[in-house]
C-alpha cells in the first residue's frame, strides 16, 4: 500500500507565501508523474501543477509565474512553493502521484488534502 501525506497548508493574507509538501511512503518501485490539484467549494478539482519523473513541469495558467513545483526522487517527496497568493487560490490542495508498485504495474494515489485559505 502507498500513502501520500500533504503538509504546509494554512491561512495567509493576499500577497503572502506558503509551501506545500507531499511525502510518499509504502511499497514503491518508482514514482512516475506527480502533481498538485485543488478544489474550491462548488468547483471541480483542477490541476495546479505537475512534474514528470525527469523534472519537466506544467502549470495552470492561473498560477504561472507565482507557483513552483519541485520533487526529490530519492526521497519520494514533492513540494509546491506558492508566492503572491490571491484569494482565488483558496482551496483544498491535493497531492497526486502515479506510482509503480512493481516494474509493470502503476496505480494512481491521492493525498487527503490540505486547506489553503487566502484572505483579502
Amino acid at each position: 500500500q502507498v500513502q501520500l501525506v500533504e503538509s504546509g497548508g494554512g491561512l495567509v493574507q493576499t500577497g503572502e507565501s506558503l509551501r506545500l509538501s507531499c511525502a510518499a511512503s509504502g511499497t514503491i518501485f518508482r514514482i512516475n508523474a506527480m502533481g498538485w490539484y485543488r478544489q474550491a467549494p462548488g468547483k471541480q478539482r483542477e490541476l495546479v501543477a505537475a512534474i514528470s519523473s525527469g523534472g519537466y513541469t506544467n502549470y495552470a495558467d492561473s498560477v504561472k509565474g507565482r507557483f513552483t513545483i519541485s520533487r526529490d526522487n530519492g526521497k519520494n517527496t514533492m513540494d509546491l512553493q506558492m508566492n503572491s497568493l490571491k484569494p482565488e487560490d483558496t482551496a483544498v490542495y491535493y497531492c497526486h502521484a502515479g506510482v509503480y508498485i512493481t516494474a509493470a504495474f502503476i496505480r494512481d494515489y491521492w493525498g487527503q488534502g490540505t486547506q489553503v485559505t487566502v484572505s483579502s
